[in-house]
């Protein structure tokens, strides 16, 4: 009877996330007002990168939730780097517990919320001035200021409504509510991926803007079945890497009032290879889509002067920009891992709790050990991140015919099965904890 009810609560919960989640998508395609997008004449991918890829093409759609959860990752990173002893409030918070943590998620939501008004008008002006014709209806909307902070401010509250949504599924969903989210609109855009591919590799002929009937220079079996074949690849060397584990082991001395029962008490502190996860990849995805967003927004010419300058560091197609976005990927990687983990305070916990790492001096050599193991680990895993980022780089570089939505499989992959493992993880593990209950009940 209890497992029946284990289950009945576990497709509740998933119920509530495919409902928030159907209406977040349902929202990407709701338009702000004064917009009338046209015929296509803008790509997607051209225009907002990885940015739209986050919103599902909200983005480019120019919806109330144009701007997803977007600000709320930029946000993150802003608390997350002032907790490095830069903010010593900050640093206070994180070690207080559930708390501190309550707190930090408080002030991470305000500064996500100044930023997507910020990021809301940003996009609004620059639409405005660059794809004015394009994005909007002219002749209907008025033209002052107040149009574009009452425009920022749907977007705003789009943002607003997807943090919400993203709470209610952490809460009484499965999974983390905002990888959620990112999934949902990575998803969203996979079957244009694979309608390019068809389009470009498995098409004989294509019809022009005139009509006529043209054959396709770029039809080729063999490189459709090379590029899947790839995909395939990567995603089964991502579930075996994200599933490795470095194990220390540790031992309990005894304990006088169980030593009459048992001598030592074994167990280890698994690490994984990639403890990071996929947050490396997001921010630094993130990171490298803002300035060629707003170059291409606000018409920049991006061939010559300053902006050529961003353009050739910040656009990861770009040798500059290649070698820039591995580098964000590896000192993420062992940011977030040292923050995730931190060797100080694990060999602090360790030594309060009369434990030892065999062959390890209790204290400061514990936490050197653990450090160094730390260190070695996140070099592979960063290694491995930056491998599966940058193949789909390079398969663009290799295959010049590669569609350009193509070019985001690696980072959209590393995500998806991140996000993937790490649900289905935490849906064992409440249906196991609810079992025992039941038992012991």
């Amino acid at each position: 009877m209890a497992v029946s009810k284990n289950i009945k609560k576990l497709i509740l919960m998933i119920l509530v996330t495919v409902a928030c989640l159907i209406v977040y998508r349902l929202g990407a395609f709701i338009k702000m007002p004064f917009v009338r997008i046209q015929s296509s004449q803008l790509g997607t991918q051209a225009l907002f990168g990885f940015l739209d890829v986050f919103t599902g093409g909200a983005l480019s759609n120019f919806s109330v939730l144009c701007l997803g959860i977007s600000p709320y990752i930029t946000a993150s990173i802003v608390v997350q780097l002032l907790q490095m002893d830069i903010v010593p409030t900050l640093k206070e918070w994180t070690e207080e517990g559930e708390e501190g943590k309550q707190k930090l998620n408080q002030l991470t939501k305000y500064i996500a919320i100044a930023l997507a008004f910020i990021q809301g008008l940003t996009v609004t002006i620059g639409l405005k001035i660059s794809y004015g014709d394009y994005y909007f209806d002219v002749t209907a909307m008025p033209s002052n200021v107040f149009l574009f902070v009452y425009l920022a401010l749907v977007a705003t509250a789009g943002t607003a409504f997807a943090l919400w949504l993203a709470e209610k599924i952490t809460r009484y969903g499965v999974g983390n509510g905002s990888s959620m989210l990112i999934v949902a609109g990575i998803l969203a855009s996979f079957p244009r991926m694979m309608g390019d591919l068809i389009n470009t590799y498995l098409k004989k002929s294509t019809v022009d803007s005139t009509g006529t009937t043209v054959e396709n220079e770029t039809f080729s079996v063999f490189l459709f079945i090379l590029v899947i074949v790839l995909l395939v690849v990567i995603i089964l060397g991502v579930v075996f890497m994200e599933g490795a584990k470095r194990i220390i082991p540790v031992q309990y001395a005894n304990r006088p009032s169980q030593a009459a029962f048992r001598g030592k008490n074994d167990s280890n502190i698994p690490i994984k290879l990639n403890s990071a996860s996929v947050i490396p990849v997001i921010f630094a995805a993130t990171l490298m889509s803002l300035p060629t967003t707003v170059l291409q927004l606000v018409g920049a010419d991006t061939t010559k002067g300053f902006a050529h300058v961003l353009y050739m560091i910040f656009t990861n197609t770009q040798p500059i920009g290649f070698a820039v976005y591995i580098i964000l990927i590896f000192l993420f990687s062992f940011f977030y891992s040292f923050l995730q983990m931190n060797p100080e305070q694990m060999a602090e916990n360790l030594q309060k709790n009369n434990a030892y790492v065999p062959g390890i001096r209790p204290g400061e050599e514990t936490a050197s050990y653990i450090s160094r193991v730390l260190f070695k680990i996140t070099m592979i895993g960063a290694t491995y991140l930056s491998l599966v980022a940058a193949l789909p780089i390079i398969m663009g570089w290799v295959i010049k015919t590669l569609p350009s939505s193509v070019s985001i499989g690696g980072t959209s992959i590393i995500i998806i099965i991140g996000v993937a493992l790490e649900t289905v993880k935490q849906m064992k593990t409440t249906v196991q904890e609810q079992q025992y209950r039941g038992f012991l009940n």
